[in-house]
């Protein structure tokens, strides 16, 4: 008998400050048949990356509290199961310094906004290695 069960969503943490860019990011990959929870900042995030898994985190550079930098370099350093989780940077910071450091500090892919829907989409599919 052929296995039936729905393969489990992929689950993306999307950490931005602004509501809006959160809500278009929550919207367009929920469309795409993703799970999606939200941080408003780097605190906020590895509270939740620590306290439940996930696939894939989408993070702003600057936030108030913890910027995305810092955010990316404590979960780099932080336990195994959380330290390769792959990370997409989005930001309007768009200096090839910003890029640098973002790679420095363990950002899988960086974008500069605004994303369009599809190119969101497909880079968190790459990411977490999900089909549409």
């Amino acid at each position: 008998m052929a296995d039936t069960a729905t393969p489990a969503k992929a689950r993306v943490l999307v950490v931005d400050d602004s509501s809006l860019v959160r809500l278009y990011y929550r919207t367009a990959l929920e469309r795409a048949g993703f799970e999606v929870k939200q941080a408003i900042n780097g605190i906020e995030a590895m509270e939740k990356v620590l306290s439940e898994p996930y696939d894939l985190v989408i993070v702003d550079v600057n936030m108030p509290r913890m910027d995305g930098f810092t955010f990316l370099r404590s979960l780099r350093s932080g336990a195994a199961d959380v330290a390769t989780l792959p990370a997409l940077m989005i930001s309007t910071e768009s200096g090839v310094q910003d890029i640098g450091e973002a790679r420095m500090f363990g950002a899988n892919f960086y974008l500069v906004k605004p994303v369009a829907e599809a190119e969101l989409v497909r880079y968190v599919c790459v990411l977490t290695g999900a089909t549409l």
